[in-house]
């Protein structure tokens, strides 16, 4: 077997067993598995293992450094069916314009200085950008992951909701280190019901990854983002 062959096998077999963790997961929370979707965390691994994701069925992968998701972008632009792309890392304005040309969906936006940015360069590139409000869980603020405040998420969501160029899609959040993810996932599941009081179709919980997902997906959430259960350790990022 070539080196390509035994990726593939090895992606395969991971996607295999984690997509039977996550029915299981929804199989206890009496949630059917299609409605959780899988969001293949590609950071740090190359453009061929995201064209080999996407033949074993992947249609959305996620980044979070524009420097890499850019490039990986593009090269994998010609496939077909053609994967929607999440930008899920803290994201700074200046970095708008870039990455609005390839996200279909950003998790982080926590600021109104953002969602201005990314309306008016969603708007200049002629696309609609679907935004999900990163809501801060952790009980002393950290700056490092990001995050609105819960009491700030409505206003924000409000704001999303009214620019042109923009859609709201939900919530997302990182559960809090060193405390146990469940009850952070059941908080957010409360901000995003207040977030859908006024705008139903925000629908999106982004929440749980390797580690996390099955209490993610018992407290509501629609998409996991999972890098390591499905493609390996990662891989040193090189600038």
């Amino acid at each position: 077997m070539t080196a390509a062959s035994d990726r593939a096998a090895e992606l395969s077999e991971n996607l295999r067993a984690l997509r039977a963790r996550i029915a299981a997961a929804c199989e206890a929370a009496g949630r059917a598995a299609a409605d959780v979707t899988l969001i293949a965390i590609t950071k740090t691994f190359p453009a061929s293992d995201v064209r080999l994701l996407a033949d074993l069925g992947i249609t959305d992968v996620g980044e979070n450094r524009d420097q890499e998701a850019a490039p990986k972008a593009a090269a994998c632009a010609g496939l077909e069916p053609p994967l929607r792309w999440h930008f899920v890392g803290q994201l700074q304005v200046n970095k708008a314009r870039s990455v609005v040309r390839y996200a279909d969906v950003v998790h982080s936006v926590d600021r109104p200085k953002l969602v201005r940015a990314l309306g008016t360069r969603a708007r200049d590139a002629g696309r609609v950008i679907t935004c999900l409000i990163q809501v801060d869980l952790d009980p002393g603020p950290d700056p490092e992951r990001g995050g609105a405040q819960p009491a700030d998420v409505a206003a924000l969501a409000d704001e999303v909701a009214a620019a042109n160029g923009l859609v709201l899609g939900g919530v997302m959040a990182v559960a809090p280190l060193g405390e146990p993810p469940r009850p952070a996932f059941r908080r957010l599941a409360e901000v995003a019901q207040v977030v859908r009081a006024s705008h139903p179709g925000a629908m999106m919980i982004s929440a749980g990854m390797t580690g996390d997902l099955d209490e993610a997906i018992a407290e509501g959430a629609t998409h996991v983002r999972v890098g390591t259960a499905l493609l390996g350790s990662r891989r040193a990022f090189v600038r």
